[in-house]
């Protein structure tokens, strides 16, 4: 018998071998442009009276948009920015937000993004420090929010720039677009180094590009400091769209819009039935639950999508039809990988349950000052070579036999209870079966014991506890299920399980 050939595929059969490559490898396909402002750059030159953006009633053109950024880009060179620099972008949802995030890339340098009404000053004070952001932009009324170290700049970006062009900075593809703080295990966020190459390579592709086209009005609803913000903002202005900036009310600005990205906890408080000209809606940042993705699929192409921010956005994207069988992750994004290993980091035959590790143009410069880390979550590519990293997502996935990825929750969400082990996402799955549930999040509250939240309030939670008996096993039903009208949100809009880890503590001690 021949010996199967070497390499890290070797041990597989041959048709795994090559449905390895069929299913994991996206499309390899051009990127138009390979920096992100020079796309706004080429939307301001070819429409300067068109909207780019509208917030309260008020508008700016791509002209505008681009003539003030070129201002604060030679105001930012000026006090000394240049190419490889981070400045700070502490702001709320607003025109001169954009400004400031377009003038800083045409400085050369990475914006970091901070929500400057929500963060408190130990997480700027961090981020200051971390990120090494000699210059902060922000506006007159938020400045005294934000601590700044003796020799560090503010630059409030309602002090009008007196115009000059933008300097001439050789800025490359592989330098810095922005720098995301993401939630870390230490309780300190880290910083992560996503590039024009990472972000060009989902926004300026499809089904990444999500088909938006000048004139297009795109919601901006998330937090700035999310990654999924960059999708709003960035994917909108580099085709030459709208950005439809939120208030306070989500759904007025849900209600005007063409194309809507958002977390699932946000998009189910949207009623699509009140957003008639919506007919693009990508999700991602946290499993959506089927009953979503089937209510919103029917009013308009729906995405569902995964990847964290390391992976820059998301790396993959399926368009879900309410009569699939499984509500999929899809496939792999153009020019990038994903591959389903085992502990020994050996790819698994098709169909088996692994974690899901990412590869191609989507994967990340890495954290900011954390060798550990990186080394960690950031490894050689065996399978492309050549010099490129894979990222390893935490997420559980497999296969299905079409070659969709089904999405199985995260490796932290397999928890152990009574020495059994349990998917938390499957309990909460099993739950949004119910009818009438719109979601549901299963938490570990201690070695042998769950808790469920389902909403809205009216869910009978006896009846969703039975439900689940009747489908899992018994080590996987919930002690309690509360039904709530509402699952508390985090401030970039994904289910705050701390808060409801507490609302049933809280829920415990009053029943004793």
């Amino acid at each position: 018998m021949p010996l199967r050939p070497p390499g890290p595929l070797g041990h597989l059969p041959p048709r795994d071998q090559h449905l390895f490559w069929q299913y994991g490898r996206g499309p390899t396909v051009p990127v138009p442009d390979p920096l992100i402002h020079r796309a706004v750059e080429r939307r301001a030159a070819a429409a300067p009276h068109a909207v780019a953006a509208e917030h309260r009633g008020a508008r700016i053109t791509y002209g505008e948009l681009d003539r003030h950024a070129d201002a604060l880009a030679a105001r930012l060179a000026r006090e000394g920015v240049r190419p490889g620099d981070h400045v700070g972008l502490f702001v709320r949802r607003s025109i001169p937000m954009l400004v400031g995030l377009l003038g800083i890339l045409k400085a050369g340098a990475a914006y970091v993004p901070q929500d400057v009404g929500l963060a408190p000053p130990a997480q700027f004070a961090h981020v200051v420090r971390t990120a090494r952001t000699r210059v902060v932009l922000t506006l007159a009324e938020h400045a005294h929010r934000v601590p700044l170290p003796d020799g560090h700049l503010m630059v409030t970006l309602d002090a009008p720039q007196p115009y000059a062009p933008k300097p001439r900075t050789p800025v490359r593809s592989d330098d810095g677009c922005y720098v995301l703080f993401t939630s870390g295990t230490t309780g300190r966020p880290n910083g992560v180094k996503v590039t024009h190459r990472n972000v060009a390579n989902i926004l300026l592709t499809e089904p990444g590009g999500l088909g938006i086209r000048p004139g297009d009005r795109v919601a901006h609803l998330l937090n700035v400091a999310f990654d999924m913000a960059a999708w709003e903002i960035l994917g909108c202005l580099t085709h030459g769209g709208t950005l439809v900036i939120r208030g306070k009310d989500i759904a007025a600005a849900a209600r005007t819009a063409d194309v809507l990205i958002a977390t699932p906890t946000v998009l189910s408080g949207i009623d699509p039935a009140a957003c008639p000209r919506v007919r693009t809606v990508a999700v991602a940042g946290e499993p959506c639950p089927r009953p979503l993705a089937d209510r919103w699929a029917r009013h308009a192409a729906f995405h569902n999508c995964c990847g964290p921010t390391e992976t820059t956005i998301v790396n993959t994207m399926h368009r879900h039809r309410p009569s699939d069988p499984l509500l999929t992750i899809g496939r792999p994004t153009p020019n990038n990988t994903v591959y389903v290993l085992g502990p020994d980091r050996r790819p698994l035959p098709i169909g088996e349950v692994g974690e899901m590790w990412a590869g191609g143009d989507c994967v990340s410069a890495g954290y900011l000052g954390d060798e550990r880390l990186d080394a960690e979550r950031y490894a050689p590519d065996p399978f492309l070579g050549g010099g490129h990293r894979m990222f390893r997502t935490r997420d559980l996935g497999r296969w299905t036999a079409d070659g969709e990825l089904e999405h199985l929750g995260r490796t932290d969400d397999q928890v152990k209870v009574r020495g059994f082990r349990v998917e938390l996402d499957s309990v909460s799955s099993v739950l949004e079966s119910v009818e009438g549930c719109a979601r549901a999040v299963t938490l570990q509250r201690d070695a042998r014991t769950l808790v469920s939240f389902v909403c809205p309030a009216d869910i009978d939670p006896d009846t969703a506890r039975r439900v689940v008996a009747e489908a899992l096993p018994y080590y996987c039903v919930p002690e309690r299920v509360m039904p709530l009208p509402f699952l508390p949100e985090t401030d970039r809009g994904k289910v705050d399980k701390q808060a409801l880890l507490r609302m049933a503590d809280e829920r415990e001690g009053a029943v004793r």
